[in-house]
């Protein structure tokens, strides 16, 4: 509390300089007016030098360390956060992924080439010879020329013609 300040301290500062006699830090409490006048004068470098105000600002500045709730007490012991029992599968599933198939010729297929692959009603595993088929049967099914003029399918043609034509130029089909 600000000497002559008749308004409650509501609000905490940083403790005062010194060490605390082993409790909870001696912090300053402030009404409103004179958090704020503190604020603006408060300088956080103040009595470090160069080096120590450069160490404070990297761009990874606290991440060396684990925090209190991943860090393990004991070594061995494992987290309080992970002992937490989810029978019903509600948390984990939301962050699991489905992995697709890998490709046996083990060219990596990124997300659009899995979306496109999906599109056209390929397996992963498909080859250029297959990209073609697969594509030209799709062509046949859904053109309006072969459909009487019936444009209803147009929107299906344009995305079988787009995933085909990202899927040719996929390097897991070169």
């Amino acid at each position: 509390m600000e000497p002559g300040c008749v308004e409650p301290g509501e609000f905490r500062a940083p403790p005062l300089e010194g060490a605390s006699d082993g409790g909870p830090p001696n912090f300053r409490w402030y009404c409103l007016d004179h958090v704020r006048a503190f604020n603006a004068r408060y300088n956080y470098f103040n009595g470090m030098t160069a080096d120590e105000i450069h160490h404070a600002q990297r761009p990874l500045a606290g991440w060396e360390r684990e925090t209190r709730a991943f860090a393990t007490a004991g070594g061995d012991r494992a987290p309080r956060w992970s002992d937490f029992s989810d029978p019903l599968d509600a948390i984990a599933a939301r962050f699991r992924r489905e992995v697709a198939p890998e490709r046996s010729d083990g060219k990596p297929l990124s997300g659009q080439d899995r979306e496109s692959l999906r599109v056209l009603g390929l397996a992963a595993d498909a080859d250029r010879t297959g990209l073609r088929k697969r594509y030209s049967d799709l062509v046949r099914r859904y053109h309006p020329d072969r459909n009487g003029g019936d444009r209803s399918h147009e929107a299906i043609l344009q995305k079988v013609i787009a995933a085909y034509q990202q899927l040719r130029q996929a390097p897991a089909f070169m």
